[in-house]
């Protein structure tokens, strides 16, 4: 909004502004309200176009094509009803109305919101995932029947199925349909067939009635009772236009009782028909393998073999002949062979003269052994020899030989060191003396230094 112009709005700019306020609450966005029908007019292209009221006001409203070509009944002038919608302004002509985008006859209007609440909740637990629906059975043996024992809809059902599929069993489970104890009844008959497991497919419904009479199939723990139903079960509540919570949860909905019926079992004549011509195709079929089976048993019996059969012996003896002959053939060639090579790996061996090599070998072995012993007796006493020689130098080393030839070796008192030189000792020093057979103990009482010393 310009605020230069002094806060002055030109119509279609106040218009503008009211509409996005409108647009703009989060109450008026999505609104549920009740009132009369008047001035009702259904426009050539589809849209509805009337004002609701009640007793101090009115508003405009309009329903599009879009949204009342799935109503139920028609509205008209004086019906009281129940829309869900929203508040905008037209702008061409300034008005606020309330575009209504679902409608209801007032009087069931609790019922219904609470039936699109729990429809709405189950939806997203996945009650009605089309992944969960079981397939029914197509030829079952027993069905169960929850509903009731005395409306019209058990009849229906029972005379339908035994006309179209007199093999089947029935089991009814009598139940309350309708009132504050029906939903209750309803689930505990579908948890008895199923604790019962004999039954293979199960029938649920009634006959047709308001929504308030229906109104037991749209409670929670009737829809609980179908998800958990190991059995396939049959919805069948109403009539067509009916629809309620457990034909959403079950796994096939029927429009009436009497469709459940038909859906449940096949109809006898059409087996019957179907039987007669599956017959039919089986003999044909058996007709033509008998006729096979019989070509190919009288072309083996013109074959050679049955023709013939002394023929056939015959022939095969003399390949069995035949075959004998080559084999002692090879046989004997074979043994020919073998000696043959027998025969020159003999002289072969023969003229290689093994004995006279062995003798050669031993003599061999014998010399060399002569003049292995020879040679280590020569060294033996050539290492004798310079062992000799040697003990003889070291004894000639020897300090005993030295000392037995008159020298004597000196040390000190404590003999601790040999006295080398007369600068070991001095005078008065008591020196130890080793000789050749002993040792002295003396005492140096003069001293004299050699020429070799100094």
């Amino acid at each position: 909004m310009n605020q230069d112009r002094n806060s002055i709005f030109s119509i279609s700019e106040l218009t503008n502004y009211i509409k996005n306020l409108l647009d703009k609450d989060p109450v008026l966005s999505e609104i549920w309200v009740r009132g009369e029908i008047s001035n009702f007019t259904h426009h050539s292209s589809g849209h509805m176009y009337f004002t609701l009221k009640d007793e101090n006001s009115k508003i405009r409203s309009v329903m599009f094509a879009r949204n009342n070509r799935l109503l139920r009944f028609i509205p008209k002038n004086g019906t009281k009803v129940l829309c869900r919608g929203y508040v905008s302004i037209f702008e061409r002509d300034g008005q606020y109305q309330f575009y209504i985008q679902e409608m209801q006859p007032d009087g069931i209007g609790q019922l219904y919101l609470a039936y699109e609440q729990l429809k709405q909740k189950l939806e997203k637990e996945g009650l009605f995932d089309p992944q969960k629906k079981k397939p029914l059975p197509p030829y079952p043996k027993t069905i169960g029947i929850v509903t009731s024992a005395t409306g019209a809809a058990i009849r229906d059902m029972m005379t339908t199925i035994k006309r179209r599929y007199p093999l089947v069993n029935l089991l009814l489970i009598p139940v309350l349909v309708q009132g504050e104890e029906a939903a209750k009844s309803i689930a505990e008959a579908i948890d008895t067939f199923n604790r019962y497991g004999e039954v293979d497919l199960l029938i649920i419904g009634r006959g047709g009635g308001s929504i308030e009479e229906l109104w037991a199939f749209n409670e929670e723990i009737v829809a609980r009772s179908i998800d958990q139903s190991q059995i396939p079960i049959i919805s069948a509540v109403g009539h067509e236009t009916d629809f309620t919570i457990a034909d959403f949860v079950a796994d096939v909905r029927a429009a009436t009782p009497t469709a459940a019926a038909e859906l449940a079992v096949p109809h006898i004549d059409e087996l019957k028909v179907h039987v007669a011509h599956l017959t039919k195709r089986l003999e044909r079929q058996l007709l033509k393998e008998l006729q096979h089976a019989k070509n190919s048993f009288y072309r083996i019996l013109h074959t050679s073999v049955f023709r013939r059969p002394k023929q056939k012996w015959i022939e095969y003896s003399q390949r069995l002949d035949r075959t004998e002959e080559k084999l002692t053939y090879a046989l004997q060639k074979n043994v020919s062979t073998q000696k043959e090579k027998y025969t020159s790996l003999h002289h072969r061996l023969l003229q290689e003269k093994p004995n006279q090599k062995i003798n050669y070998a031993k003599e061999t072995v014998m010399r060399l052994k002569k003049q292995l012993i020879r040679e280590m007796e020569i060294n033996q006493k050539r290492f004798k020899e310079q062992l000799a020689l040697k003990i003889g130098k070291l004894d000639a080393l020897s300090p005993l030989k030295v000392l037995q030839r008159g020298y004597g070796v000196a040390y000190n008192e404590q003999r601790t060191s040999l006295i080398r030189s007369v600068k070991n000792v001095n005078l008065g020093d008591i020196i130890h003396l080793d000789l050749y057979d002993g040792s002295l103990d003396c005492q140096v009482w003069g001293m004299e230094e050699s020429k070799n010393g100094s």
